[in-house]
Order: structure tokens, then C-alpha cells, then sequence
């Protein structure tokens, strides 16, 4: 196996998907706080006033912030070099344009880290994980308000210093490509929704707001290097992008086209901003096509480049076809679908399974980015099946996990520099697109359902001896 010596072998997680105790200890509300449940085949729902009749599955999650000792003792015992998490951004500034940080909540954290760093466990933190304080939705419009990117810089700025010799790794924001659609634009850009209640597929669109308060995010993200790098010289500061990577179904030349603007505009956009520091050509021909015109301030053309990320991180589930013809069987993803594929297999959730298309997506990106490249969320979400005797089968996961690590060596000995491997939900928690529980990732099981009913019970699957068989042995014993 080609994984070097120091390979950050991990798993990956969000603050709103398992901390719970969302207003305990002078926490604020946060966007995902008003998301209701949902399932497959039924949307979640956001409410812009919290209601007691329905169900908020980030209310308690799975009480991760009272239990994280105990977990963080099971991420010790399966090896991991690295854990992410992300810093629910309420938790410190409850309104998010508060003056002083709640000290509480830091010391919080100050915790998790040296409970990971007891184990040998390396912190990734992520600032901004769809987490953005409410007060900053409903009083400001989240980032379409420019004055929201001072808000950002100060929590940013706050926690780097208070955790400047525990955490070595960040990311700005997760997934910022999810701007780049309709859907993205309250949980990435904590736009409000015109309706007090609406789905997140269900907003009306507004392109110009939308995308100047993308901008916004960009200069939030470029200042927060900016700034981290004066405060340890040694931090490693990544972006974070939702990779979807997209076939033509056919030779024809327009699905071929297809696929290329549709990398353009949804991938490959954020991720010039991050690496190269600037908007790419293309994307002038596209805002003049929608009508949109970015208003960019004096300072923020240097900005951009002064705030380029250190390394290049991303999500990757599964790969969709395009096709410029209708009438196409389609499938599912990750928030996002496109046309099936006839050669791939497909999850319980429709999301198609494409070990290869990491090998593609990882030279494609090193080859365009010449920087560091870390996979920080790839998994497989399934329907878990306890059995009489306790325990939990999940071949399907290993199966699925070791494709995707055989690929990984693969473009490692290619020559692609891989820093790490943070494994989706590596324990049991909410899913951020469905709201469920039932869609399950992790090698530890957590007794919840979907109506938030259970003990909360921990309990090893299969898959979390394998895991720690894989880190032990450094990628080379996968079977």
C-alpha cells in the first residue's frame, strides 16, 4: 500500500447532527435548530419560528455534548489519528453579533479537544458547518448583509486564538459550492426563506442576492486564513466543497458540454476562489446569461488572494450521469441527483456507488489544484439491522469502505499528495438532507429512531474492528 507513515486516518462529523443540547448553557438557536425531520419521500421542513408540535432531530441529536467522552474513548480505541468536527458557531456567540464570546461554550471545546488530544487524536474543525446563529438569519439575512462578514471574522479569530496550540487543521465553510444552487441558500448562505415555513427545495430563488452573498462568504473564508495564519504561522487551513462528479450518459457532444458547464459552475468556481484566489473566466459569461452582477469592494481583489487555503478538502458519496435529452431514469445524492448510471449499483437512498470515480475525482483535482487534497467525508448510509445475539452485520459498509480506500492508494501511488481520510458519520447521527436517524453511516450504533425515541445506547458494529484493523495497519490490511 503507497499511504505514507502519517496518513490521518479518521471519521468526520457535525456539531448540529450529534451535539444536541441546542439551547443549554447559553447556547443560541441555529439555522439547523428550526429543520424538522423528514424521510426519503418527505422533505424536511424549515420553520422560521421553533414550534413544540413537531420534531427538530438537533434538539438533542445524539447527545454527543454530554456523552463525548465516551465517544471520543471509542475513536481512541478504533486508532483514529484524526477526528472532525465542527464548532457550532451559536455555541460561542449566541446571537452571532454578540460582543463577547459565552465562556461556556468555549470551555466546551477547550474539553472535546484535550479529550481528543489524550487519545492521539487530531482535531479538524470545521468554523461553519450550516450552523449559522438565527439572530444573523432574521436580523441580517444571513451573508447577503456584508456586515456579517466582520460577525464571521470575530468567531473565527475567537476561537483560532483560544485553541491556537490544540488544533492544527480547519476548514472555513462546509460544502460552499451548495451556494451555487437555490437549495444552498439559507443553509450555506443563511438567506430567509420568503414563506414562515418551507422546504429547503421549496424557496424562491433569487440569483443576484444569492451569489453576492456567496461573494460574501468568499471574502469571510479569505480573511479567516488571512488572519489565522498571523495567529499560529503552523495552522493548516483547507476549504471544504461537496464534490459531485458528473459522466456524460453519452458520446453525444452536448451531454459532453453539459457535464463541463455544470463542473464549471458548481465545482469548479469555489474551488478557484479558494486555491487560485480569483473568479474564474467562465463565470462572467454565466452571471451576465442569469443577470447577475457582483459588487465587489476595493479591498477585496486582494483579499481574495491573500486568502488562499493551504490544502483542499471535499465530500465524495457517489458520482450521477448528465444527459441533454429528457425522460431520463433518474437518481438520488447528496442533495442533489442526475441521470442514473446503468453501471453502477446504488444505496438504500439511491446514491450511486462509484469506488473509480474517487480515483477520477482525486486526480482531476490535484491536476487542476497542485495543493493537498484530504477526503473528509465518504460513506455509506444504510439501513442498520441489530440481531438477536446484539450484534450489528454490516459487510455492506466495509464493502463499500474498502473499495474506496483501494482507490485512494491508487491515487496516492499515482503520485496525488492525500493528507487524510475522515469516514462520513463515524458514529450513528443525524442526516443533514433527510432529517432521519434510520439512514445510518457509522461503525458505532446509536439506539435512536426517527422520532427521536431510544436509549441512546453506543454499540460496536462489524465494521468498527475493520476500521481499526485499516489504521493499524496503515491502509494494507483491508480484508
Amino acid at each position: 500500500m503507497s499511504f505514507p507513515k502519517d496518513f490521518l486516518w479518521g471519521g468526520a462529523t457535525a456539531a448540529n447532527q450529534l451535539e444536541g443540547a441546542w439551547n443549554e448553557d447559553g447556547k443560541g438557536d441555529s439555522i439547523c435548530d428550526h429543520m424538522r425531520g423528514g424521510s426519503l419521500t418527505k422533505q424536511r421542513v424549515f420553520d422560521a419560528e421553533i414550534n413544540d408540535d413537531y420534531y427538530y432531530p438537533s434538539h438533542e441529536a445524539i447527545d454527543f455534548y454530554h456523552r463525548y467522552r465516551e465517544d471520543i474513548q471509542l475513536f481512541g480505541e478504533m486508532g483514529f489519528k484524526i477526528l472532525r468536527v465542527s464548532i457550532a458557531w451559536s455555541r460561542i456567540f449566541p446571537n452571532g453579533d454578540d460582543a463577547t464570546p459565552n465562556e461556556k461554550g468555549l470551555a466546551y471545546y477547550d474539553d472535546l479537544f484535550d479529550e481528543c488530544l489524550k487519545y492521539g487524536i487530531e482535531p479538524l474543525v470545521t468554523l461553519s458547518h450550516f450552523e449559522m446563529p438565527f439572530h444573523l438569519v432574521k436580523t441580517y439575512n444571513g451573508f447577503s448583509d456584508r456586515r456579517v462578514i466582520d460577525f464571521f471574522v470575530h468567531y473565527a479569530t475567537t476561537v483560532m486564538n483560544r485553541y491556537k496550540d490544540k488544533v492544527k487543521y480547519w476548514l472555513t465553510f462546509n460544502e460552499i459550492n451548495f451556494a451555487t444552487m437555490p437549495f444552498g441558500a439559507l443553509n450555506v448562505l443563511g438567506i430567509l426563506p420568503e414563506q414562515s415555513s418551507t422546504d429547503l427545495f421549496g424557496m424562491a430563488d433569487r440569483p443576484q442576492e444569492r451569489f453576492q452573498a456567496l461573494h460574501h462568504v468568499f471574502v469571510a473564508s479569505a480573511r479567516a486564513v488571512i488572519e489565522g495564519h498571523k495567529i499560529n504561522p503552523d495552522f493548516q487551513i483547507g476549504c471544504m466543497l461537496a464534490q459531485m462528479t458528473f459522466y456524460p450518459l453519452t458520446p453525444n457532444p452536448d451531454d459532453l458540454l453539459l457535464v463541463q458547464d455544470w463542473t464549471n459552475i458548481f465545482d469548479n468556481f469555489c474551488g478557484d476562489v479558494h486555491v487560485k484566489g480569483e473568479y474564474p473566466w467562465f463565470m462572467a459569461d454565466y452571471f451576465k446569461k442569469i443577470g447577475v452582477e457582483i459588487v465587489f469592494e476595493k479591498e477585496d481583489v486582494t483579499l481574495l488572494k491573500q486568502g488562499t487555503v493551504d490544502f483542499y478538502s471535499f465530500s465524495y458519496y457517489s458520482t450521477n450521469c448528465a444527459s441533454a435529452e429528457g425522460g431520463k431514469e433518474m437518481s438520488m445524492g447528496n442533495l442533489m441527483g442526475g441521470v442514473k448510471n446503468p453501471y453502477l449499483e446504488a444505496s438504500d437512498w439511491g446514491w450511486q456507488i462509484d469506488p473509480k470515480g474517487l480515483l477520477y475525482t482525486l486526480n482531476y483535482l490535484y491536476d487542476r489544484y497542485q495543493v493537498p487534497l484530504m477526503v473528509v467525508e465518504n460513506g455509506l448510509g444504510a439501513v442498520d439491522v441489530v440481531e438477536e445475539d446484539g450484534s450489528i452485520q454490516d459487510d455492506y459498509r466495509i464493502d463499500y469502505l474498502r473499495s474506496h480506500i483501494q482507490m485512494m492508494d491508487a491515487a496516492i501511488e499515482g503520485g496525488v499528495p492525500l493528507l487524510g481520510y475522515t469516514m462520513w458519520g463515524c458514529i450513528d447521527l443525524i442526516s443533514a438532507g433527510t432529517g432521519e436517524m434510520k439512514k445510518r453511516y457509522g461503525f458505532i450504533y446509536v439506539d435512536k429512531d426517527n422520532d427521536g425515541t431510544g436509549t441512546l445506547e453506543r454499540k460496536k458494529k462489524k465494521s468498527f474492528d475493520w476500521y481499526k484493523q485499516v489504521i493499524a495497519s496503515n491502509g494494507s490490511c483491508l480484508e
